[in-house]
């Protein structure tokens, strides 16, 4: 786990560069469910290169608290909001940190999983005011039946057959899991989940930049993620110049008890 958490820090211009930002409707649902002021402060575990902290920025937040464990994210996020004089970036682990701070929202964007559940949530949890709010939210996948997946399939299966899509949970399979690990720390209630979706046309340069910043490609011997790469480039090609990839994020909110 600790290799996954670190593979992100590798590749920060890329993360900022392919990976998309979260969708608008995202932040109006957290502030319809928290009601929160601009005042708020607020805790952000794995800011990463900043998505969700610009997201909160761009709604009139600017008391933000990041905790970051990759020592160049952590770099790169100061210098992208170095005009913010209250968004304080701390290069950390969550787990490590401690602070007698009390916030009105912690969030996360893809990145609370790497924090084992049983030492994630009591901690945030810990980290809230009465009655405050989690706003914890994921990419997912959503598998494709077209011609040219199906060729990207069996690129994966001769070149990494541990990373085939099949393999991944589905959008179902996760709301469920996810759900359960929010309810079962008995510190939140109240969960709801809200679900968005949207579809982005890539270049196979794009779409393959996109895949270098997910962690199980990061850590892929050198050879070997070259010899993946150039295969889905040249499945990619085979079906046209471009590919559609649609994509799914998952929000749970929940109340602290």
């Amino acid at each position: 786990m600790n290799a996954l958490k670190q593979s992100f820090n590798l590749v920060a211009s890329s993360y900022e560069k392919y990976r998309p930002l979260y969708p608008d409707q995202l932040y109006k649902d957290i502030f319809t469910y928290t009601d929160l002021q601009p005042s708020a402060k607020l805790l952000e575990i794995g800011c990463g290169t900043g998505k969700a902290t610009g997201g909160f920025i761009e709604q009139g937040f600017s008391n933000i608290t990041c905790i970051e464990y990759g020592k160049n994210l952590a770099k790169f996020t100061q210098e992208k909001f170095a005009a913010n004089p209250n968004i304080r970036i701390i290069h950390t682990s969550f787990e490590d940190w401690h602070s007698d701070d009390q916030y009105d929202l912690a969030f996360s964007g893809t990145a609370f999983h790497f924090i084992p559940a049983e030492t994630g949530y009591p901690k945030t949890a810990s980290l809230l005011k009465k009655e405050a709010v989690s706003a914890f939210f994921w990419f997912t996948h959503i598998a494709s039946d077209e011609s040219v997946y199906q060729s990207i399939r069996t690129v994966y299966q001769e070149h990494a057959p541990h990373l085939n899509d099949s393999l991944i949970p589905n959008k179902e399979d996760f709301i469920k899991e996810r759900s359960a690990l929010t309810l079962e720390s008995d510190h939140f209630h109240q969960l709801l989940v809200k679900t968005y979706t949207w579809e982005q046309i890539y270049t196979p340069h794009d779409y393959i930049g996109l895949l270098n910043t997910h962690s199980e490609h990061q850590i892929l011997p050198q050879e070997q993620k070259g010899f993946l790469f150039s295969g889905i480039e040249r499945a990619i090609l085979k079906h046209g110049k471009s590919i559609t990839k649609k994509h799914a994020v998952v929000l749970f909110l929940a109340r602290k008890k």
